[in-house]
């Protein structure tokens, strides 16, 4: 497909419809035959269920309620679209679809919610994901599972500071490897890091994202009340509330180049199935 004039043709030559903003309308033909199609998403935007099945509180859960003003409609992840208790429905509905693939994260504090594997597997978060799994594969959907998106175990940040912490690799590299132990022999597709980029400049630049790290607000913000039972709590105000205790000059350096870029070359001598695997970026693949 190539773009002709105002429009696109396809490789006859042939001018395609448009839609929307003059984007050309496609189908399946358009594609590779081994083309994929799929979805994504991350486990805190949708799994829901924040304090059920044994889970650990993330970062996720304390930015989105000690600041509700960094959300742009002051939600959280408390219900989300309640995906833990409804996920054979979307599944259902992924499949009425036609898609062929489910990117989707395993939130690291829902497997291990202290975030140590020497403090407790939450055989209940093992469960749930077994279940998504295998409901995935009974419906012909592929899953491609993304080890971290986002969901540092608070825990680990009250300990050490997270990812500003050489600490956080061992911890990770064991969370990485039961999740290969426990999915390993249905799940073929992983996905390491989601976005080290936008977690290291939101995160500790702007302070718009968990953990809000930084010097100086970017927008307004609510104030700091909130409740862990309730969905969303919010009074409006017109100050800027400055970003707890970061530097931006430093802390996303240390972030991203000692912490999260350590993970791109690595290679990780996994238990489970007695291989080397190279852990990539996403949204790179990588398998067995």
């Amino acid at each position: 497909m190539a773009a002709q004039g105002n429009g696109y043709a396809n490789g006859n030559g042939n001018l395609l419809a448009t839609v929307g903003m003059g984007f050309p309308s496609l189908d399946r033909t358009f594609f590779p035959k081994d083309f994929t199609f799929g979805a994504a998403s991350s486990a805190y935007q949708y799994e829901g269920s924040a304090r059920e099945g044994g889970r650990g509180p993330s970062i996720w859960d304390d930015f989105s309620q000690r600041w509700p003003g960094r959300i742009d409609d002051a939600s959280n992840g408390n219900v989300a679209i309640d995906f833990y208790n409804q996920f054979k429905d979307d599944v259902k509905t992924m499949k009425k679809m036609g898609l062929e693939a489910f990117r989707f994260s395993i939130s690291w504090p829902r497997i291990l919610p202290c975030g140590e594997l020497n403090q407790g597997i939450n055989k209940e978060g093992i469960r749930f994901y077994n279940e998504l799994i295998d409901e995935l594969l009974a419906n012909g959907i592929t899953p491609f599972v993304t080890l971290f998106h986002w969901e540092v175990p608070q825990a680990l940040e009250a300990a050490y500071g997270g990812f500003q912490s050489s600490k956080i690799v061992a911890d990770f590299a064991d969370f990485v490897d039961l999740c290969f132990w426990e999915f390993g022999d249905r799940v073929k597709h992983w996905i390491t890091l989601n976005e080290p980029y936008i977690f290291c400049s939101k995160g500790y630049v702007e302070g718009t994202h968990a953990p809000g790290r930084g010097t100086t607000a970017t927008k307004t913000v609510e104030d700091s009340k909130w409740s862990f039972l309730i969905p969303h709590r919010s009074s409006k105000s017109t100050l800027s509330e400055p970003i707890e205790n970061g530097n931006p000059a430093t802390e996303p350096y240390i972030v991203g180049l000692s912490r999260t870029t350590f993970f791109f070359p690595m290679q990780l001598q996994s238990k489970s199935i007695g291989k080397p695997i190279r852990l990539i970026h996403s949204p790179c693949i990588l398998s067995e």
